[in-house]
């Protein structure tokens, strides 16, 4: 609970968030798929797991920052989503060279990912029985439209935090108006005196 005299907002709840769960799927599939079908010292399998790691930590880093720093939490939720593209053109890059086909966002497997991921508390479980016994492809493919359902939170995400700021301001605004909050409004004695 917020002491109603304080400036830092509650925060810190990551896992709250939408875009930290869909992230969480992400890297569940993307460290089972590069173990699984990249081949041992191939380079890509860091590369990736990287990525989809730094795409859920920074959500989690930039929430955990946001009592004290909006910039710092706009900035990391950025770096989430930089990360998370990164990992889209790798899992795309993987289909291209291979001659596999990449999913249309409407076509019937797509459209069923996307219902599948929208309902509540959807974990890595749901996709547990198609990573482990569906050829790379179409996993691959299943890691795009949750890449892409991530992204598109993010992108919502950022903007929410950009408004909240403008709206907001950062600390510095918070604390100022602690302090005066604390100290009375002008011409009455302030709680010090």
């Amino acid at each position: 609970m917020a002491n109603k005299d304080g400036f830092i907002p509650p925060h810190g709840n990551y896992r709250a968030l939408i875009s930290y769960q869909k992230s969480e799927i992400v890297f569940d599939i993307t460290y089972r798929f590069c173990n699984r079908f990249l081949k041992k010292g191939d380079r890509t399998i860091d590369q990736m797991i990287q990525a989809a790691r730094s795409g859920k930590q920074n959500i989690a880093e930039g929430c955990m920052a946001s009592g004290t720093s909006k910039e710092t939490e706009i900035k990391l939720t950025n770096v989430a989503r930089a990360s998370l593209a990164e990992l889209l053109l790798d899992y795309e890059d993987y289909l291209r060279v291979r001659d596999l086909v990449k999913w249309d966002k409407n076509s019937k497997e797509a459209l069923y990912v996307r219902k599948l991921s929208k309902q509540e508390g959807t974990t890595f479980e749901h996709f547990r029985e198609v990573c482990e016994t569906r050829p790379p492809q179409v996993i691959a493919n299943v890691a795009i439209c949750l890449i892409h359902q991530t992204n598109y939170l993010l992108d919502h995400q950022i903007a929410t935090l950009e408004q909240e700021f403008l709206n907001e301001g950062g600390i510095r605004e918070r604390m100022t108006q602690a302090r005066l909050r604390r100290r009375g409004k002008p011409g009455q004695p302030s709680s010090d005196e």
